[in-house]
């Protein structure tokens, strides 16, 4: 009886729910310490359009502590028994940090253009349907990051292959799209209605969503474009 209570223990329905509790609580700590500097200096700017390409300079440190949280929430155990998400953290902050900036920051400098012009839209003369062109464009690239984030949190791709697969995914899986879209105006709703800091704060529950939905892309990457 003790070997198969020994055998038994962590694989719990409530082990499980410990050890996924456990794990959130971990990553997201680590995800705000490793992004602190970035989202800190944030407080100290005006909410002005002017401070855009400062905003999007804090931002950058946020990239590589994404990219680490799904790479930790990935490789995440089931069992109380086993758990390592510290650890499974730092290794993916390690091995993704460069290969999610390669990506984080041309899609902040882009991102940045597009919501300065739309700031300053009265002054660019440019008729009314540029703007939702120019809206419909960020939304698309937003899309395309929550792609380019998960395939470069879980696969070693150069940055350049990363990215194509990325767009490729954005129509062959339009469900894992819907789903990504979904958490995008989750994440927008809740920090227009209630603060910016309840996205920070439930970062590491919308990323594991976002693994969730993100299963047909990953299953397909895995299957069809890794030896």
């Amino acid at each position: 009886m003790s070997t198969v209570r020994a055998h038994d223990f962590g694989t719990g329905t409530l082990s499980r729910a410990s050890a996924l509790v456990h794990t959130l609580l971990t990553v997201e700590a680590l995800l705000l310490l490793t992004a602190s500097p970035g989202l800190a200096a944030l407080l100290l700017f005006d909410p002005d359009p002017a401070n855009l390409p400062l905003a999007a300079l804090c931002l950058l440190p946020l990239g590589p502590a994404l990219s680490a949280a799904l790479h930790a929430l990935h490789h995440r155990s089931r069992d109380l028994t086993e758990l390592h998400p510290a650890r499974a953290y730092l290794r993916g902050l390690r091995i993704n940090a460069v290969p999610a900036l390669k990506l984080w920051t041309p899609l902040l400098v882009w991102l940045t253009v597009i919501a300065f012009t739309l700031t300053h839209f009265s002054a660019t003369g440019l008729p009314g349907w540029w703007a939702l062109l120019l809206t419909a464009i960020g939304a698309g690239c937003l899309l395309w990051g929550a792609h380019a984030l998960v395939l470069t949190s879980l696969f070693a791709f150069r940055a350049r292959d990363t990215a194509r697969l990325a767009a490729y995914f954005l129509f062959r899986q339009g469900r894992a799209t819907l789903a990504a879209a979904s958490l995008l105006v989750l994440t927008a709703a809740s920090a227009g209605l209630l603060t910016e800091a309840v996205p920070a704060l439930l970062a590491a529950p919308l990323l594991l969503s976002l693994l969730h939905g993100s299963g047909p892309v990953i299953a397909e990457t895995r299957e069809d474009f890794t030896a």
